[in-house]
Order: C-alpha cells, then sequence, then structure tokens
C-alpha cells in the first residue's frame, strides 16, 4: 500500500503543516528554527512584491496544504495538486470548512486528539485541491506566475518528466521554487532517473547540478538557501532535516 495513503502519514502530515510549536516540539531545547516549514518555502523564498493582484499559483506535491493556502495570502488563485487521495480529501476539508480533527501519536498506539486549522487571515476560497499526477499535469491548469515543489522531485519516478513539464506551466518572469532534502531512494526512483547524488560518467553530481542542467536554456537561477524541517513522529522521536530551497526565473 502507499504510505502516503495510510492514517499514520495523514495525521503525521497534518501535524507537520498545521502543528502549533507546542504540539510539534514541547522541548524547549529543541530545534525550534525547523518549525511551520510549509509557511517557510512560501515566506522565505516567494518574492511577493513581484506578483500582480491577478497572480496564480500552483503548489505541486502540495500534500494537506499548508503551503497552498499561505500562496493565497499573495495569489488570487492557487490550485494544489498531490498524488495522495488522502492527502486531497484531508485538503479540500479544510478549504471547505477550515479545520479538520486528526490524532497525534504520543507513545506505541497511545494517541491525543487535535485540530488542524487554516489561519482566519486566509481567504480559502482562493484555493482548490486536485488528485494529480506531478509527472503528467494537465495543460488545462493553464499558465501560472508561481510554482511551488516541495520536497517533491526525490520522490518522483521520473523527475526529469516532471521537471520538462515547468516551462509550459510558468509564465516569462514567473517565479519557481524547488525545495529538497536530495534523499533520493530507490523504493522511489530508479537510479537512472536520479538527478544528483551519484557519479555520472564516473563524476560526482550533486541535485543542485542536475536541476541546472535540466532548467538550462529556459530558467536563470536566483538564489538558493537553506530550509531545516522537522517532523514529529512521536513524542519523543523527530525526523530533522535540512532542504535546499533553490529559487528560479522563467526566462
Amino acid at each position: 500500500m502507499n504510505p502516503y495513503e495510510t492514517d499514520k502519514l495523514l495525521h503525521e502530515y497534518l501535524l507537520f503543516h498545521y502543528g502549533t510549536a507546542d504540539e510539534v516540539l514541547p522541548w524547549p531545547d529543541g530545534p525550534r528554527a525547523a518549525l511551520d516549514y510549509p509557511a517557510r518555502c512560501v515566506t522565505e523564498c516567494l518574492d511577493a512584491a513581484a506578483l500582480s493582484p491577478s497572480a496564480r499559483a500552483l503548489d505541486i506535491g502540495c500534500a494537506v496544504g499548508r503551503a497552498t493556502f499561505e500562496l493565497a495570502r499573495f495569489c488570487a488563485e492557487v490550485i494544489g495538486v498531490d498524488y495522495s487521495q488522502r492527502f486531497i480529501e484531508a485538503a479540500r476539508s479544510l478549504a471547505a470548512d477550515g479545520v479538520i480533527s486528526y490524532l497525534r501519536v504520543e507513545e506505541g498506539m497511545l494517541t491525543s486528539a487535535t485540530e488542524a486549522a487554516v489561519s482566519e487571515d486566509i481567504d480559502r476560497s482562493r484555493v482548490r485541491f486536485e488528485h494529480g499526477d506531478a509527472q503528467a499535469l494537465p495543460s488545462e491548469f493553464g499558465v501560472f506566475d508561481v510554482v511551488l515543489a516541495a520536497n517533491l522531485i526525490d520522490r518522483l519516478e521520473k523527475p526529469r518528466q516532471f521537471l520538462s513539464q515547468l516551462p509550459r506551466l510558468l509564465k516569462s518572469g514567473g517565479q519557481l521554487i524547488i525545495t529538497s532534502p536530495y534523499t533520493w531512494l530507490l523504493d522511489y526512483t530508479p537510479l537512472d532517473e536520479w538527478i544528483g547524488g551519484c557519479a555520472v560518467s564516473g563524476r560526482e553530481r550533486g541535485t543542485l547540478d542536475g536541476l541546472k542542467e535540466a532548467l538550462a536554456g529556459e530558467f536563470t537561477l536566483v538564489t538558493t538557501k537553506d530550509l531545516p524541517f522537522l517532523i514529529r513522529e512521536h513524542a519523543r522521536k523527530f525526523q530533522w532535516s535540512v532542504a535546499q530551497a533553490s529559487i528560479w526565473r522563467r526566462r
């Protein structure tokens, strides 16, 4: 079974996206700078001042939708797309009602009930969610001023196929934000499809170099930055990672 369709990951991602600081990390000496990662993918990477009032955004691999809602602070229309039907159903519930209940694991089979909520100052009517494959995005979506792909490329079977679609999705001057910890695994991506984290013709290649090669001629790299993030598995176990954000402009 796809792990992203399980209760475990659904609830884990709702906490990752919407949990308060104390819900996710009650330990005062913990890495609090790594909290609110989906929101920081927007606030720390988006050039909001460059957007028009009618701007459109596409959040690919949106999971349960936090970054999609955050983009709606700056864009008139935002589409969130994810391959997990469970994630999309949860995101649609949040768009409709603003809140959804879920369980936070404390220890073993012990859980506590809590809620994920969209901030009241976000216009949820600007957002819609679609179930879909990042590697085969429909042309009916149109073109966008912003495309965000957070923690996506190293979970795709064919990341180059995904990247090849980006020129038709972004307007000239549009912003592309790609974030990833570059955790390449054979469980998700065949080795010959890796764009980094491997040797090519006897030379080591990092993922950023692979992105530069795949996006050459269509995009200009503006900057990169490190974005730490924290996923809580239970009260005493956490995943601390550091994604690299690469920010690009469509030529």
